[in-house]
């Protein structure tokens, strides 16, 4: 349907192009139209193109509409004007059920693009420290990173998924001790827990996992055993990780470690780097790099007095060899308390001369967990937080994914397990996949009576499709591509959860009330088509959210 509407948009620009004296047009957007009564699609290239001709929009937009020939207005009922320029399509029924029959017809190849097509991302997301259990906001992070990947595959880019490990310094020091401090006691020593340590019946598990395997072996001190229990400590929980993320649908294609950066001398190589440019200096002890001079409120320290690099220096060398890789755009998943690291690694890529348009950040803000409305109290687990594989394990992967997707990524969210484990209306998730599951009972019952639509799919007369839901539904379903795109584009795979709902919503309430297998065969051939082609769309859309569609609920 865009690619109609664009292309006649186009014939009647390009008539306009030597009347208005001008030789480049900015792209044609079509729009979804948020109020139902201005139409079915909508262009705001008018109002686009106002600066440009120094015009009024509605003027522009009266031209344009006067070059569209009649043989293309067959098309649509009514184009209209509105507002201060908005070109608004009501399109005939007939071209809604022409874009059906493609669906039918092409089915899920019919709603992905080739937009990224030659175009190389990679998304970099959760990155946890490998120093405990993951925790919802983790999986939020895994929920959208996985979604986008999805999302930008089927639109055509070349995607990478890396997982960056923060396995150098204080942090995995103090799980080694921690390990330690516990695994001393399994061995029947006294020692003090370190004060900062971390807790949480994990910590205790990895202990107990070490003497199975190596008995009181290291039950001296942790200046003489420390190497081997952080080492096994470390590679435990990266064991653990994967675990969860996999058990969560989600799997990476690269894991990039801070340490084997270190120790390969790219830390070193990329400071030095900023050294021949005069952008790193000495002072109080420390070494600076003049962030300053670029984006960044103020200098940052890369090396410690101590000797020791900072985390930013890290950042500063992975960021750098990110984009030396390649890649197109790099796209970073942080929490929103990382705001504020967005101007310095900017400033990072201006002065390595790297287009810092190349960068992207989305953020990802807190999650609530509640239970019919009341806060959660914390894990024994973790200690201090409830894990990721304790939600999945009380409502399941599918249900938490959907639900972290179920807003925009910057929006705080309240996931409350109550009503994700109803199989009601209120259960968004469970409202869709159930859609689904319907359709899937149909066809059995079709088949059962021999109605089933033939190899083609498309085994009835479109035009049958009369009723007022019928038409509904069509119209959703044109939608799908538009939203898609835009969902692409923008980086929000919440557009896509909020459309699938919409989708669902209309295709339930016509399930309540029109019977789709009868003794019409004509109109029950049509109206599993529809059905079809609903089945196809909520399954792409599932797919690319990492949802399963499930045959049976």
């Amino acid at each position: 349907m865009k690619e109609e509407i664009t292309g006649i948009i186009k014939c009647a620009l390009n008539s306009l192009k030597k009347q208005w004296e001008i030789k480049d047009l900015p792209d044609i957007e079509v729009e979804i139209p948020k109020n139902e009564a201005m139409g079915d699609f909508a262009l705001t290239i008018a109002m686009r193109l106002t600066k440009l001709l120094k015009k009024n929009p509605r003027a522009i937009a009266e031209e344009i509409v006067e070059k569209i020939n009649a043989e293309e207005l067959e098309l649509f009922d009514n184009i209209e004007i509105a507002g201060p320029g908005f070109i608004n399509f009501r399109v005939k029924k007939e071209f809604f059920c022409k874009g059906l029959g493609q669906l039918l017809e092409e089915e899920h190849s019919s709603l992905r693009t080739d937009l990224g097509k030659g175009h190389k991302v990679q998304i970099e997301f959760v990155s946890a420290n490998p120093t405990g259990p993951l925790h919802i906001g983790h999986g939020r992070g895994a929920a959208v990173g996985n979604a986008l990947c999805n999302i930008l595959k089927a639109a055509g880019y070349d995607v990478q998924r890396e997982f960056y490990i923060n396995d150098e310094g204080l942090q995995v020091k103090l799980l080694g001790e921690s390990v330690f401090a516990r695994y001393l006691e399994i061995c029947g020593r006294d020692d003090e827990f370190p004060e900062a340590g971390y807790k949480g019946d994990y910590i205790r598990d990895i202990a107990l996992a070490l003497h199975a395997e190596a008995g009181d072996k290291y039950a001296g001190t942790f200046e003489d055993n420390g190497g081997p229990v952080t080492d096994y400590a470390y590679k435990m929980m990266l064991v653990n990780l994967e675990k969860d993320l996999r058990d969560f649908g989600v799997l990476f294609d690269n894991w990039q470690s801070e340490k084997e950066m270190h120790v390969q001398g790219k830390v070193t190589d990329a400071i030095d780097a900023l050294n021949s440019k005069g952008l790193i200096y000495e002072k109080d002890g420390a070494t600076w790099f003049s962030s300053s001079q670029f984006e960044d409120d103020k200098d940052r320290v890369v090396k410690k007095q101590d000797g020791q690099y900072t985390y930013f220096a890290s950042d500063i060398s992975y960021h750098k060899e990110k984009l030396d890789r390649g890649f197109d755009t790099i796209i970073d998943i942080w929490g929103a308390d990382h705001h504020g690291y967005i101007p310095r690694i900017r400033s990072v890529l201006e002065a390595f001369d790297l287009p810092k348009e190349k960068f992207t950040v989305i953020l990802i803000q807190m999650v609530s967990l509640l239970r019919n409305g009341e806060p959660v109290k914390m894990s024994k687990r973790s200690g201090d937080f409830i894990t990721l594989r304790e939600v999945i394990e009380e409502v399941g992967a599918d249900i938490t994914k959907f639900v972290f997707l179920s807003k925009k990524a910057d929006s705080h969210l309240d996931f409350d397990l109550g009503i994700a484990k109803e199989q009601s209306s209120e259960n968004p998730v469970f409202y869709i996949q159930y859609a689904f599951a319907r359709i899937s009972s149909i066809f059995k019952q079709a088949t059962e009576k021999g109605s089933s639509l033939p190899a083609g799919r498309q085994g009835g007369d479109l035009s049958l499709l009369k009723e007022a839901e019928e038409m509904s539904i069509i119209k959703k379903l044109s939608q799908y591509p538009l939203v898609f795109e835009g969902a692409a584009i923008s980086c929000e795979p919440h557009r896509i959860t909020y459309y699938l709902q919409e989708l669902a919503g209309v295709f339930h309430a016509y399930y309540n009330k029109h019977r789709v297998i009868s003794d019409d065969a004509k109109l029950t051939a049509a109206r599993l088509s529809l059905y079809m082609a609903v089945r196809i769309v909520l399954e792409e859309g599932l797919k690319v959210l990492g949802v399963s569609a499930p045959e049976r609920m």
